[in-house]
């Protein structure tokens, strides 16, 4: 059984945008912010955390839909190496 508080060694990995991507996004609409204006940008109104939200769900449909990409391609390997061991 699992103790709540206890945490568990788990491999993580990071993803994010920064601020230098943020300024070069600004860049390409027009806007050109400063380090400064850029993360006060991100503080406002809680746009990072909705903007983390936002990533978390998209990395999550991206990795289901490479899941089920993945399972399919290995599924029609499978059968074809079936296939084949049974022709030979």
């Amino acid at each position: 059984m699992r103790e709540p508080n206890k945490k568990f060694w788990r491999e993580k990995v990071t993803a994010e945008i920064t601020l230098t991507h943020l300024q070069e996004i600004a860049q390409e609409v027009g806007a050109a912010f400063t380090a400064a204006e850029t993360a006060a940008f991100l503080n406002q109104g809680g746009l990072a955390q909705g903007l983390w939200i936002h990533m978390m769900r998209a990395g999550e449909e991206y990795l289901k839909s490479s899941l089920v990409l993945q399972s399919h391609t290995l599924a029609v390997q499978e059968r074809a190496a079936m296939q084949a061991a049974t022709i030979q």
